[in-house]
């Protein structure tokens, strides 16, 4: 059945079903359940080019990555990009991602807008000051930021309460009678989320009275093998860390092991928190000891931006949405008392 049977089979004008079928809000909603209803009885699945012209809207949604990321091969971002595929997939719509390079990503976005490629772009990995951010509301373009930026201006995103989660974290260590905590933090600090953990953990240091020492601060990419070297490098210091902060699980594996290579144990001697993007390869209940955890999942949060993305798109009169889910903490057995190094198998 194609669309002109289908509107002649319910009494409506192919442009009406048409709207039902790609969610338009002008749309009653009982219409649109009898036409979903009427489409799902007969089969109907709508011509991709017929869709664009009957709409306007190319079907499809965008994501631009520069070269120097490598964010393919970035257990997170490919975690993320799952969620997000995972909705579109169900609204028939398609995921568009381009590759550039840093040199010419601005121009690279400018030319997705005005060739009509997609109908919305999905920002992810956002930086404090975000050219992207401007570029688009000075073009108008629907987007949707995965984090946040300090980009004055009205667009939508979704983030994790990042600061509140470290600083609970870290109170936590406090509470356990830990003084000297180190965080293993995300490089570069022109990411927000980096800046937020960062904030986070410095303010409930503060908040006891505790200095802060930079010698217990370590950036870089959230690999195995920086937990592992950064954890080698802060153990050797004259007052080594007691409790060590990892900006992912990836991390926190790599500290992990640098513990067990000093003959110490993880929970007694050195306790370890890490934050869980609920990775499914690697499960923070399945480690030795189980690990401790800020944990907010991030497929679900690509699944939820394409959702508002989609959103904006089909109704840009609507302010976008803001939303800063809130962080878990749970408590496992890489986490314990204080004891102070020294204590071998």
């Amino acid at each position: 059945m194609n669309l002109r049977e289908l509107a002649d089979h319910l009494g409506l004008s192919q442009t009406t079903v048409s709207r039902a079928l790609n969610g338009y809000p002008e749309v009653k909603e009982a219409t649109r359940l009898r036409v979903a209803k009427a489409a799902s009885d007969f089969g109907y699945s709508a011509n991709a080019s017929a869709r664009r012209l009957a709409t306007g809207r190319a079907g499809t949604i965008g994501m631009l990555l520069t070269a120097d990321q490598n964010l393919l091969l970035d257990p997170h971002f490919v975690e993320f990009l799952a969620g997000v595929g995972q909705h579109l997939g169900t609204m028939d719509i398609d995921l568009l991602i381009s590759v550039t390079t840093q040199e010419k990503e601005r121009e690279a976005y400018r030319r997705i807008v005005r060739d009509g490629r997609v109908d919305g772009i999905i920002l992810s990995s956002p930086r404090i000051q975000d050219h992207r951010v401007q570029d688009l509301l000075e073009m108008q373009f629907p987007f949707v930021l995965h984090g946040r930026s300090d980009v004055e201006g009205t667009y939508g995103f979704l983030d994790i309460d990042n600061e509140g989660a470290f600083t609970r974290a870290t109170g936590y260590l406090l509470d356990l009678g830990h003084r000297r905590i180190a965080l293993l933090n995300y490089s570069p600090k022109a990411m927000m989320f980096a800046r937020h953990r960062e904030h986070g953990y410095r303010r409930a240091l503060s908040d006891r009275g505790v200095e802060f020492d930079a010698a217990l601060l370590c950036d870089g990419h959230m690999s195995e093998e920086n937990g592992f070297s950064f954890t080698r490098a802060l153990l050797d210091l004259p007052e080594p860390p007691t409790a060590i902060l990892c900006s992912s699980t990836l991390m926190a594996l790599g500290a992990s092991r640098a513990v067990e290579s000093r003959d110490m144990r993880v929970g007694e001697d050195v306790s370890l928190i890490a934050h869980d993007d609920v990775l499914p390869f690697l499960k923070a209940d399945h480690m030795r000891p189980a690990l401790t955890t800020t944990r907010s999942s991030i497929r679900l949060a690509g699944t939820e931006i394409s959702k508002m993305l989609l959103q904006h798109v089909r109704k840009p009169q609507d302010r976008p949405q803001r939303t800063v889910w809130p962080v878990e903490l749970v408590v496992r057995d890489s986490t314990g008392p204080a004891r102070g190094l020294g204590h071998t198998r």
